[in-house]
């Protein structure tokens, strides 16, 4: 399965992997509901070593804590599709040059593509550029666009809106794709040119050099209980180090944040703003079947004040099937707000129901995305790394894409690292190499221009007229400027600090679902293939246990068990029969990041949990 460019030093790294894998997961848990306040003493929720370091631990006493490093030239974080391209790149401008460079790419899913989830309909301009005989190679690329629509829906009725040529919605030439079928067949061909891929292990801690450059990264420890404490099978992590690391973790990763901090990486940007994209796939009738349709709506289920959409693809694979889907903006107001319920409630419209009807669904899973644009792109380089695709936020919002300008993101960052590896003369100021011209590059690349082009356009939707007056000033300024206004529009703040008091909200009422077209939260995660091993320490961990109910549950009535798609996270009553407390059910978690964006206190922190554990989408 895996390849090696060094057989002897890659056969001991491969041992050590192995000796990390996972064997058993556990079944879901049966998710609750509940909505109590509490005053009672808070009970222990968090067990995680970041949270609780094990030099202050007794029961790690005199427990090995050495791991085994191996030394690459370039270490990279993350196997979509702007890592995998970076991987690609770096060995195709090696075989050109005739050098030698060791090329080493960790995922946490357990098979790559397995925790990729997008719409997706893809821009073929990056894969174009990085395999000019993509068809030859077998591309899963079977659906061309053929008909694109695009309305607005009131509660009844659907108002049509012209896709005018010009405009960021037009997908002429692009391709419907299953992207984490995508995914894997550009793993296929980065292990064909030699890069060394291992699956199911997850970058848990970033390493550096006394000097303070990025030296690696280190896989997660496997092997301790839920409580904390070390199993008898405890096993370290693997060092990678290397002279360069990739971080490709997609939108919001957890290592990306530390880089942030350490290195003031958002010093000149605006604060990153979200949304939360939920998705199914369907068998439907053959009669309702359109291969190469492509329809977007924004509007009803959501108010002209909370940003989002749909997306409905047909794509042109060996039966009848839709991708479907909902887009919800994480800077919306209401606590009250589902995203996961306003997705089934969007199925029962009266232009969308009846493609569904009789059909079956057959798959589900949610991720977050970015929509800061331009203004929200931190610096991307630092000693000894660099940051590419959605780990910045390199998404095209108003044309819901990324991927193109994540691979090419990629791309250009490993022609920059290759130019550093291969100079003679080049004189490091650090051990970990500075790759600033990859951020020089990008700058003056096509994807720079793209995003400056659409740079206004999601901040254009804050006016008095929402969602509405973005579209007017798209339809304005865009259309008629392309962008080239003389003036930046800014973000109103981070998206936790949008959301309002539970007592200045509305509730919301959802209907039931009807097992048909719509359904209940848990089946919809049993979708996912999602699992976890039970006894380890929950990776949503929490920087203090009180905050969840002396705040979030007081004062937000609890938006956690609302925001989340996967039902981690519920009240529950106390033991006593006083009050309630939070009860976590990291085994559902699909990683998508949206409760380390969208908890209104900043309490919760997302950590990698064993690798291999998450969500196993099937071509998401």
């Amino acid at each position: 399965m895996l390849l090696f460019c060094c057989p002897s030093s890659s056969r001991a790294a491969h041992q050590c992997f192995r000796a990390l894998k996972l064997i058993n997961r556990d079944c879901l848990p049966s998710l609750r509901i509940s909505r109590c306040a509490s005053t009672a003493s808070v009970p222990r929720i968090t067990t995680h070593y970041t949270i609780y370091p094990r030099d202050k631990d007794k029961r790690w006493e005199g427990v090995s804590m050495e791991r085994f490093a191996e030394e690459a030239d370039v270490v990279i974080v993350g196997g979509g599709p702007a890592g995998l391209s970076a991987a690609i790149r770096l060995k195709q401008l090696a075989a050109e040059h005739n050098k030698e460079i060791r090329v080493c790419l960790v995922e946490k899913a357990s098979q790559i593509g397995a925790h990729t989830l997008s719409g997706a309909c893809l821009e073929p301009r990056s894969l174009e550029e990085l395999f000019p005989d993509w068809k030859e190679r077998g591309a899963p690329l079977n659906t061309p666009v053929t008909e694109d629509k695009f309305g607005i829906l009131t509660e009844k009725s659907r108002i049509p809106v012209p896709i005018i040529p010009g405009l960021p919605m037009v997908n002429h030439g692009n391709y419907i794709v299953r992207l984490g079928h995508f995914v894997s067949w550009l793993g296929e061909q980065a292990e064909a040119l030699g890069v060394e891929i291992y699956p199911g292990y997850a970058a848990a801690e970033v390493l550096f050099h006394e000097d303070g450059s990025v030296k690696g990264i280190a896989t997660n420890d496997v092997g301790i209980q839920k409580d904390g404490a070390p199993k008898a099978t405890f096993e370290r992590g693997l060092e990678l180090h290397g002279k360069v690391t990739v971080f490709a973790e997609g939108c919001h990763g957890h290592l990306a944040k530390q880089m942030y901090k350490k290195y003031n990486l958002r010093e000149n940007c605006q604060p990153q703003s979200y949304g939360i994209g939920l998705k199914e796939l369907w068998t439907i009738d053959e009669k309702k079947w359109k291969p190469g349709r492509v329809e977007h709506t924004v509007g009803w289920p959501l108010d002209r004040h909370t940003y989002g959409g749909s997306f409905l693809y047909h794509l042109n694979e060996s039966e009848p099937l839709v991708a479907l889907g909902f887009v919800v903006g994480l800077d919306y107001q209401n606590p009250y707000l589902n995203p996961f319920r306003e997705f089934q409630r969007w199925k029962h419209h009266p232009t969308v129901q009846p493609t569904l009807e009789g059909g079956t669904r057959i798959a589900y899973g949610a991720r977050a995305l970015n929509e800061g644009g331009l203004q929200s792109i931190p610096k991307l380089t630092f000693p000894g790394g660099v940051l590419i695709g959605c780990s910045p936020g390199l998404m095209n919002v108003p044309k819901i894409k990324g991927t193109h300008t994540a691979m090419k993101s990629g791309m250009l960052a490993s022609e920059a690292i290759f130019n550093q590896l291969i100079n003679e003369n080049l004189q490091s100021k650090t051990k970990g190499l500075h790759v600033q011209e990859y951020e020089e590059n990008l700058k003056k690349s096509w994807v720079w221009k793209e995003l400056y082009a659409v740079r206004n356009i999601r901040p254009s939707c804050h006016s008095i007229l929402g969602v509405y007056g973005g579209m007017i000033y798209t339809g304005i300024f865009y259309w008629l400027l392309r962008g080239m206004e003389p003036w930046t529009l800014k973000h109103p703040g981070p998206d936790f600090a949008q959301l309002k008091p539970a007592k200045d909200c509305t509730p919301i009422e959802y209907p039931k679902p009807d097992g048909k077209i719509s359904f209940d939260l848990l089946s919809s995660v049993a979708l996912s293939g999602t699992n976890h091993e039970h006894d380890q320490p929950a990776h949503l961990t929490l920087k203090d246990d009180s905050v969840p109910v002396s705040r979030n549950l007081a004062v937000f009535d609890g938006p956690e068990q609302r925001f989340c798609p996967a039902g981690v996270y519920e009240y529950v009553p106390l033991e006593t029969g006083e009050g309630s407390r939070l009860q976590i059910n990291a085994q559902n978690c699909v990683h998508c990041k949206t409760c380390d964006i969208k908890d209104p206190s900043q309490n919760i922190n997302w950590v990698v949990p064993e690798g291999g554990g998450g969500p196993a989408y099937n071509g998401m």
